[in-house]
C-alpha cells in the first residue's frame, strides 16, 4: 500500500494506534538495496505496523545535478517492499 499525504497516514496510523499496535519507521530516500530490505524486515519481526518512507531529500545534495541524477526507482522499490512483507510505503 502506498500512501501520498500525511493526513491519510496519520488517519492510517491512528486507527492502528487505538488498537493498541505497535509502529516501526524506515526512512530512506528510495533505489532501494538489499540493506534496505534488512532494516525494513527487522521492522516487521519487531511491531505489528511498518512503515518505510521514500523522501528524496534536496538538502542532502550539494549540488542540484546531484538531485537530479538520483534515481527514482518507486515501482522496483515497491516490488522489493511487497515481497518482504505488510508494508505502508509513505
Amino acid at each position: 500500500m502506498i500512501v501520498f499525504t500525511i493526513a491519510n497516514l496519520q488517519k492510517r496510523l491512528n486507527k492502528e494506534r487505538a488498537k493498541g499496535k505497535t509502529i516501526g519507521f524506515t526512512p530512506t530516500m528510495g533505489a532501494l538495496h538489499d540493506g534496505h530490505g534488512a532494516l525494513v524486515s527487522l521492522s516487521i519481526e519487531q511491531n505489528d505496523i511498518s512503515i518505510v518512507s521514500i523522501f528524496v531529500n534536496p538538502t542532502q545534495f550539494n549540488e542540484k545535478k546531484d538531485l537530479n541524477n538520483y534515481p527514482r526507482t518507486l515501482k522496483s522499490d515497491e516490488k522489493l517492499l511487497n515481497k518482504l512483507g505488510n508494508v505502508i510505503i509513505f
